[in-house]
């Protein structure tokens, strides 16, 4: 069940950045990809981040059914990396909440739910 549910709001964040042309064709550069730092944030932005290093190791870790990650804590960097889009990025955020809330059993969210 909790797999469905990943699987859900994973589709819902990809649909978000599709919606907020957020979404690139040209993934980064293996050396950006490589970063150390939390959210790769010194070699790219966030939605890439999402996209490419958030989005395909959970998909990998679902079909696999290897256990999924018990800490997350994504929204108070995407409430922060995503405030230029105002209420436009609500429910993008909204959906990384989620993700937070299922894996980890809390959320971290001062943008209002919608």
């Amino acid at each position: 069940m909790k797999y469905q549910q990943t699987q859900a709001i994973l589709q819902a964040i990809e649909a978000e950045l599709r919606r907020l042309q957020l979404w690139t064709e040209l993934p980064p550069s293996a050396a950006a990809l490589a970063s150390q730092a939390p959210f790769c944030c010194d070699t790219m932005p966030l939605q890439q981040w999402l996209q490419y290093v958030l989005l395909p190791r959970m998909q990998a870790l679902i079909d696999a059914r290897l256990p999924l990650p018990g800490q997350i804590s994504i929204c108070p960097i995407a409430e922060e990396a995503f405030a230029g889009l105002e209420e436009r990025a609500w429910p993008l955020i909204n959906r990384i909440a989620d993700l937070d809330e299922l894996l980890s059993g809390r959320r971290e969210q001062q943008v209002a739910r919608v």
